[in-house]
């Protein structure tokens, strides 16, 4: 039983702490501009979220933690009636810097993908990059 016990701890912990971080109804308008030219846009401030980076001595993954980052700037930039957010700096012991904006009904870039894409069919890994959305669960 102390056996079992010993090695369910751990598991349960590292486990935890994914618990709770989802995006909100709100959050899903607000678009991420990775690459994106956002000087045309209102700004309406900065955005710092954080979130565990390891648990103990053990290093969290750093996508996930990416992308639990990315979801936080998301739904904290909703509150903020933004619409669109871009990093500021890479994450640094699990924090990072967001900037927020409102760029209108459509995100940084589309325009220019739609209109590319009219001309001529998107191949992948040609110019224009990827969006990246988070994963559930896992």
């Amino acid at each position: 039983m102390r056996k079992t016990l010993l090695l369910l701890v751990p598991t349960i912990a590292l486990s935890a702490c994914t618990w709770g971080i989802t995006l909100t109804d709100e959050a899903k308008n607000v678009h991420t501009a990775w690459h994106g030219d956002v000087s045309s846009c209102r700004d309406l401030g900065k955005v710092t979220v954080s979130v565990q980076d390891h648990v103990g001595p053990v290093n969290r993954n750093d996508i996930k933690v990416r992308d639990e980052l990315e979801v936080l700037a998301r739904n904290e930039a909703a509150t903020m009636h933004a619409d669109t957010i871009k990093p500021l700096a890479e994450p640094v012991d699990g924090s990072q810097a967001w900037g927020a904006y409102s760029c209108g009904a459509r995100p940084v870039g589309e325009e220019r993908r739609r209109d590319a894409g009219a001309s001529q069919p998107q191949q992948p890994g040609s110019a224009g990059g990827a969006q990246t959305f988070p994963v559930k669960g896992g």
